[in-house]
């Protein structure tokens, strides 16, 4: 076991030297090894996670193309220009918003140029308010409901009893305190 240990972590790190397509092509090698060296069983993927992925990802697009994320940002400018002295609790609780009705903390990099614009014109450090709206953002992936995070926990849950409104009422508050 230790050994396999090793293997997967020397792959890892070569693969990481390499960088680029390097690091799936020594993955690659690294489950080919484990697999037909060590014997192991790959086991199956997981269909379910992926195809979340990509219904979350092309929901994303279908809003971008739709001019949906533009509305989202134009709001956003008009909270943020509004109150550019709270910018650093407001640009939080933006991008968690973004995030957490999108399902991807891809959609917060759109508002980011409005934050740092607003903060720089206010006389505030734009690295504050964009560092914690980022943080605030990757929160809101473990909140939303239609993130591929909450899914597979779902998932992983389903034979408990438990319920997406069960980890919604817990993961909801947390992440914003």
């Amino acid at each position: 076991m230790w050994l396999q240990l090793l293997f997967v972590l020397l792959a890892i790190i070569v693969g990481a030297r390499v960088g680029g397509i390097g690091l799936g092509v020594f993955g690659g090698l690294g489950l080919a090894v484990l697999t037909f060296v060590f014997g192991l069983e790959p086991t199956t993927p997981p269909i379910d996670v992926m195809l979340m992925i990509v219904a979350v990802i092309a929901a994303a697009g279908c809003m971008q193309a739709a001019g949906g994320l533009d509305l989202m940002v134009k709001w956003a400018e008009k909270i943020l220009r509004r109150h550019p002295q709270r910018i650093t609790l407001l640009s939080p609780l933006v991008t968690y918003l973004f995030t957490f009705f999108a399902g991807t903390g891809h959609v917060a990099y759109s508002v980011l140029p409005v934050i740092a614009e607003v903060a720089r014109e206010t006389g505030i450090r734009p690295e504050r308010p964009m560092g914690i709206a980022v943080i605030a953002s990757q929160q809101a992936i473990t909140a939303s409901p239609i993130s591929a995070a909450t899914v597979a926990l779902l998932s992983m849950l389903a034979g408990y009893d438990i319920t997406l409104f069960d980890i919604l009422k817990i993961s909801i508050p947390c992440t914003l305190v």
